[in-house]
């Protein structure tokens, strides 16, 4: 009840004061004043909700806005150098936006501070509202400046001529002149063509010259034949005359910079990012330079070519000269300069503009930086060398060549023309270059696989050529012949299945090469030299396998006329170890073994020939022959050879003792020597006689028709073999005898 009643009896305070209409301090006081007997707790709490209330009624009036003047001023005290770079324009905007809130902060604060007193109870601690800022102790606030403010308003009243006639003409010709053009007419940039940078430069700086030109056979003409009247100067007393054409020249001034404001002011306009109607459209191309892809001209370029614009607009009318020094033959000028601050407000919008409008040609080029930047960067370089470096199949090299082809089709069908609002992106040359990379990385790889394909075919003409010269190859021998056969049959089947595998290969890539790659003439021929051999060397077989049967029956004649001349020369030799049995001469020895020497060596041909026949034989499948008569003739003559070389070195011995030097001589050796002859000698003559003996059994046994006096002949008849055996032991005892007798 006690909280109503308070409620209530504030409602009806409330009421009262806005009818009596007091101040607002008076209300402060009379609600928040506590009374020095206040201890009831509830009104405690009425005070605290009465304060907070008028609080947010405070803060939410509203709050005079900080003038924007104040915040360019303190834009302008920031260094240009300060202002440059990236984002620096956002960070501008974000500390002018501080720089509001903490003066609309304050704002409410101080009215806060002034309109309410915080009543002292408990509960509003929190509530301490920062103290009112204090006026700087040492610091002068008065107005020096009004006086001479005065004083100069009332010279320039006195000394400015603003209401002289003249004036009003000069006026009036600046007027006409000035009011409706620009130096230079930008209404009619977006309707041409898009324009490369230095064509820019060059309309916009011939553009100003003919408006300077014009301005000055117009506009100053006037104002030089108007001041060149001597009406010019009525009501201008003579001490006044510098003053009154200072405010000519200013006049001027302030007419020529007030057009080159507006040209430089249109410009900028054009450049709206709200209004892209009337934007300039530029050429710009992306080219591909080395290794590197990149705009031509740069971004850089670009917009110093645009800054150019504003730069050469404020070179424009800057050697008009005042019209006292055209009168007096002076060369004072005009100051028609640009205001720094207007060209550093077109430069920043520009700035902005100019990079708010790139974002999307950039966004462009990295895209073709992303997709095709491993084809100029050597990545795709390094790949084609790691992957020749390694072991590849046809197929991983198509697939790879395909790759490039692939990418190659798809740069070619990229526009040609990227437009966007401000630039009109030419990327024709870029997709030219980017085509003759990968198309060149792909003829790298086809170079390979076509030398790879133009080596196979070769190797297989080769062993075809190889086939076909053994095939008819005439054997000179029979092992040449089976060899011949063999090589053959095994080519058949298998070395011709093998042959044509590689030919179908061959084929397999010779279909993707025809889509692919021109194949020179001598290639063009060597393909068909491969894709013909299958047919041509069946031909070839048929013929090898007559020529085959011809060896073959003119082998099996040779090997028949080959047994037949063997066996007449195993007569013939037969017939010469006959002749053995009757050499008898001890003077001829030496003849002798020569002639063994000459039978052993036809023997030997004799037993190289049988060889030869038998391997003949094998080759053709035939039953080995066999000549015993050969091996009788090696034992026949196996007792001469020894014989003839103990007699023929017995004598050459002999001989050495006999005409020697005799101190040379030594018995025991000479004694053991010719035991050694006799021993030897006597042997082989064991063994002749023994062969005699068996002869005469033979004899005996073949000999039954025979007449009695034949066999009586046959029995008493000497060997000479024998006897010459005697005669050469009776000449070794005789020697021994002798040579006893001697010691």
């Amino acid at each position: 009840m006690l909280g109503k009643l308070i409620l209530k009896t504030i409602a009806i305070q409330i009421l009262f004061c806005f009818i009596t209409k007091p101040s607002l301090k008076s209300i402060n006081t009379y609600f928040f004043a506590p009374p020095p007997d206040l201890t009831i707790t509830g009104t405690s709490n009425c005070f605290i909700t009465n304060y907070l209330f008028m609080k947010k009624c405070v803060q939410s009036n509203p709050v005079v806005p900080i003038q924007q003047q104040w915040l360019m001023s303190m834009l302008a005290l920031v260094p240009q150098s300060l202002m440059e770079g990236k984002d620096r324009q956002l960070l501008a905007e974000k500390l002018l936006g501080e720089i509001i809130r903490d003066y609309e902060m304050s704002m409410r604060r101080c009215m806060v501070r002034n309109v309410l007193i915080k009543p002292d109870v408990k509960g509003l601690e929190d509530e301490e509202e920062a103290p009112l800022p204090l006026s700087p102790l040492g610091l002068d606030f008065s107005r020096p400046w009004h006086n001479s403010f005065i004083q100069a308003k009332n010279k320039i009243l006195s000394n400015l001529h603003i209401l002289h006639p003249t004036m009003k003409t000069l006026l009036d010709f600046g007027y006409a002149a000035f009011s409706t053009c620009h130096i230079v007419d930008f209404s009619s940039f977006r309707l041409k063509r898009p324009a490369d940078c230095e064509s820019l430069k060059t309309d916009v700086s011939l553009s100003c010259s003919k408006a300077e030109e014009k301005i000055l056979n117009t506009w100053y003409q006037r104002v030089i034949s108007l001041f060149s009247q001597k009406a010019a100067l009525n009501g201008v007393n003579l001490d006044q005359v510098d003053s009154f054409y200072n405010c000519v020249a200013t006049l001027m001034s302030n007419q020529l910079k007030e057009l080159l404001r507006r040209t430089v002011e249109a410009f900028v306009k054009l450049f709206d990012p709200e209004d892209r109607n009337c934007l300039p459209l530029f050429k710009m191309e992306l080219i591909l330079d080395e290794k590197k892809m990149e705009f031509y001209p740069s971004f850089q370029d670009l917009e110093e070519a645009i800054l150019f614009i504003v730069s050469r607009i404020g070179q424009t009318l800057q050697n008009i000269q005042t019209v006292r020094s055209w009168l007096m033959g002076d060369t004072t000028t005009l100051d028609t300069e640009l205001p720094n601050h207007v060209i550093v407000w077109a430069t920043s919008t520009l700035r902005k503009s100019i990079r708010g409008n790139l974002e999307g040609p950039k966004e462009y080029f990295e895209n073709y930086v992303e997709r095709y930047g491993w084809l100029v960067d050597g990545t795709a370089q390094a790949r084609i060398e790691r992957f020749e470096a390694e072991e590849h199949s046809f197929d991983e090299y198509t697939a790879f060549i395909d790759e490039f082809f692939t990418h190659k089709k798809e740069i070619l069908s990229l526009p040609e023309v990227a437009r966007f609002p401000m630039i009109c992106l030419n990327c024709e040359d870029l997709k030219q270059g980017l085509a003759s990379k990968a198309y060149t990385f792909a003829k790298v790889l086809m170079d390979r696989i076509v030398a790879n394909h133009r080596e196979e075919n070769e190797k297989i003409c080769r062993e075809f050529e190889a086939i076909k010269e053994r095939a008819l190859k005439v054997p000179e021998t029979t092992e040449e012949m089976v060899e011949t056969i063999a090589y053959i049959k095994k080519v058949k089947t298998k070395g011709i299945q093998d042959l044509l595998l590689r030919i179908k290969e061959s084929c397999r890539q010779m279909d993707y090469f025809l889509d692919v790659f021109l194949f020179a003439p001598e290639d063009i021929a060597l393909n068909a030299e491969v894709l013909l051999w299958p047919k041509k060397i069946n031909p070839i077989f048929d013929e090898h396998d007559d020529l085959i049967e011809q060896s073959k029956r003119k082998g099996e004649q040779e090997l028949i006329h080959k047994c037949e001349n063997l066996m007449v020369e195993l007569d013939k030799l037969t017939r010469s170890v006959t002749e053995f049995e009757e050499y008898s001469e001890l003077d001829c020895m030496q003849q002798y073994v020569a002639d063994l020497r000459a039978l052993q060596k036809r023997i030997q041909e004799a037993d190289e020939t049988i060889a030869l026949i038998n391997k003949e034989e094998t080759l053709l499948k035939w039953k080995l022959s066999d000549f015993p008569l050969l091996d009788n003739l090696k034992v026949e003559i196996e007792p001469y050879q020894k014989l003839f070389h103990l007699i023929l070195k017995w004598q050459r011995t002999e001989k050495r003792w006999m005409d020697g030097t005799f101190l040379e001589l030594n018995g025991e050796s000479m004694e053991a020597e010719v035991d050694e002859f006799l021993r030897e000698i006597y042997k082989v003559s064991r063994v002749f006689q023994q062969k005699q003996k068996k002869i005469q059994q033979e004899w005996k046994k073949t000999s039954q028709h025979r007449t009695a006096e034949e066999k009586t002949e046959e029995e008493t008849k000497a060997n000479p073999t024998l006897s010459m055996c005697s005669s050469v032991l009776e000449q070794i005892k005789d020697f021994k005898v002798r040579k006893g007798e001697g010691y």
